[in-house]
């Protein structure tokens, strides 16, 4: 039986955020269940954009913190990874305030690199996936709970969408075109291929309405947490009161008989019920997940242009 943890949480200061994770984790035998001493962990929060600052668009850099925290405490040797739609995993984290609380850590920061990788899928056989996730011994997911303006809404499973390489992501659009379907359970098995040890949703303030970016703040006031991603995805659709079919990525593990149901979910803390918001504000309106070339050949210029251009420019100017 899956367990998913879930309480409710208030604050990003460091020593009330600490005490909410040890709640949260508790239940699942706390972090040392997770890292053992000496164990390379990969950090995966969202780091989606360096705009929009303070728009809630990304995981929590003080979440972040406060996760690598235990896992040095526990013995582990954490690193942060992700491949943002544009620009550089540094560069989005700088511009999201990360950099002085990982130095803090000396936490590093990686860039992700691809590979071909064999997969139990019979549909996805092979997917190119980050090298540094799939050889690193734990993996902690770290999403953000967001409304979504073609997934509507996006949590652990679409998190580790940043688990493929650069502008393969804008290409997997292009080659999904208006299959959802084919889309969602490509996300999935991504998910299932990655194989995240731990996820930890950072709902305390999501981003509500026309995401991933888009939209609005909006305080839930929830952590989440479990070793089955896909259960803890359905459960947080509880909470905010979306139906699962609307979800590509939570009715594929649902086809795929990954996601269980939810009576069949341990809540050791709170159940969804208790937690659950009826006014989350969804997109205005879904549009399609296809990238037609056009669109493909010109995201893949914006982030080369990002990375090679504005980052290193910025950055100079800086110092």
């Amino acid at each position: 039986m899956s367990t998913v943890s879930l309480i409710r949480a208030d604050s990003y200061e460091r020593q009330r955020l600490r005490a909410s994770l040890k709640t949260l984790l508790e239940p699942l035998g706390g972090m040392e269940a997770f890292v053992k001493k000496g164990a390379r962990v990969l950090l995966k929060p969202n780091l989606l954009t360096a705009g929009r600052v303070g728009k809630e668009c990304i995981t929590r850099p003080e979440l972040v913190y406060a996760v690598a925290q235990l896992v040095q405490e526990a013995g582990g040797k954490p690193f942060l990874g992700d491949s943002p739609a544009f620009g550089t995993a540094w560069g989005v984290a700088k511009a999201n305030g990360y950099l002085p609380l990982m130095e803090e850590l000396n936490l590093p920061i990686v860039e992700f690199h691809g590979q071909r990788y064999e997969t139990a899928s019979a549909t996805f056989n092979h997917l190119r996936l980050c090298k540094e996730a799939m050889d690193a011994d734990v993996v902690i997911n770290l999403p953000k709970v967001k409304s979504h303006a073609q997934l509507t809404v996006t949590l652990g499973v679409k998190n580790l969408f940043g688990c493929v390489p650069g502008k393969m992501k804008a290409w997997w659009h292009m080659e999904a075109g208006k299959d959802e379907r084919r889309f969602g359970e490509m996300l999935v098995e991504t998910a299932r291929a990655i194989n995240p040890d731990l996820t930890i949703v950072d709902g305390i303030i999501g981003h509500e309405g026309n995401g991933p970016s888009g939209g609005e703040p909006r305080s839930l006031n929830v952590l989440g947490a479990s070793s089955d991603v896909f259960a803890l995805d359905r459960s947080m659709l509880e909470i905010l009161n979306v139906d699962p079919a609307l979800v590509p990525t939570v009715a594929a593990s649902q086809r795929l008989g990954l996601c269980p149901e939810l009576r069949d979910v341990h809540f050791p803390h709170l159940q969804p019920m208790e937690l659950q918001v009826m006014d989350w504000k969804l997109p205005d309106a879904l549009i399609p997940i296809d990238f037609g070339m056009p669109r493909v050949i010109k995201s893949t210029f914006r982030h080369m242009y990002i990375r090679f251009i504005k980052e290193p420019i910025r950055d100079y100017a800086q110092r």
